[in-house]
């Protein structure tokens, strides 16, 4: 096949270092979501939402076939660690957690992902970050050792 396609849809979450509530303004977090959308697209990985609260971001892209999950992950954080610090005094010190999670999502589950993704703000008026992501990984069949986990 002369041909190279792929299409692999990708749901990325990974949370601010300590899990610094930096995005508490919800202006500062829509344009840091519009950022992070922008990088994905000039990585040809285009997002198809982007969401979170002030602790943590949720991402579904459809995963470009010449990256690495590592090279997507790397450029996000940089780039809108860098973006973000410019934007206010109140979020100088941002900076991203060192993991993340990457999870491989189904055609047939896009549409219910994108309705999670973007009732974010009232899942987490009951359910924590911590919480969330030990039943993401638990879901998808990732083995979460927690010593290395929150930081």
């Amino acid at each position: 096949m002369p041909q190279s396609l792929a299409q692999i849809y990708l749901h990325l979450v990974f949370s601010t270092k300590d899990r610094r509530p930096f995005l508490q303004n919800a202006e500062l977090r829509d344009e840091l979501h519009n950022y992070l959308g922008g990088i994905c697209r000039n990585l040809d990985a285009p997002s198809l939402i982007i969401g979170g609260v002030e602790d943590h971001v949720h991402l579904l892209c459809r995963f470009s076939r010449t990256l690495t999950v590592a090279d997507l992950i790397r450029d996000l954080k940089r780039d809108s660690s860098k973006w973000i610090k410019t934007k206010d005094t109140s979020v100088a010190v941002f900076d991203w957690q060192s993991g993340y999670g990457a999870f491989s999502v189904s055609p047939a589950h896009v549409e219910a992902l994108k309705a999670y993704i973007a009732n974010q703000e009232e899942h987490h008026r009951s359910v924590t970050f911590q919480d969330e992501f030990r039943r993401l990984c638990q879901k998808y069949g990732v083995t979460l050792d927690e010593r290395y986990t929150w930081d």
